[in-house]
């Protein structure tokens, strides 16, 4: 249920961001959102698309880039890839992994109609 409000500060973001530029139309937002962020697309998709409704961003789309988790070991100083429940260094074999990547959540680029120039 936390989508909802990530999606709420989500649209205060764009909103503001291109109120800056004037644009008149938002068409797509860029996401970056990482394995380990708990966040699910089609749920920020579906509060986005319900909170759009009557603001310049309505029909907009958006576009999820995922990071995948990636640990490195305390241990031996080993970086490695994995799925978000496999914490095991493949190398030494140590439960000691700190994340280093997985955890993003930010805004990558705002897809606009400029309002003198169209899209």
């Amino acid at each position: 249920m936390h989508e909802m409000a990530v999606t709420q500060s989500l649209l205060e973001i764009v909103l503001k961001e291109v109120g800056k530029v004037g644009a008149k139309k938002v068409n797509g937002v860029n996401l970056v959102i990482g394995e380990l962020s708990g966040l699910v697309d089609d749920s920020i998709q579906f509060y986005f698309d319900f909170m759009t409704k009557e603001t310049i961003a309505e029909g907009a789309k958006l576009k999820f880039t995922r990071i995948p988790a990636k640990m490195k070991c305390r241990a031996c100083g080993q970086e490695f890839i994995t799925a978000p429940d496999e914490w095991i260094c493949p190398k030494c074999g140590e439960w000691q992994a700190e994340v280093i990547a997985g955890k993003e959540f930010y805004i990558d680029s705002i897809e606009v109609d400029d309002a003198d120039k169209g899209p």
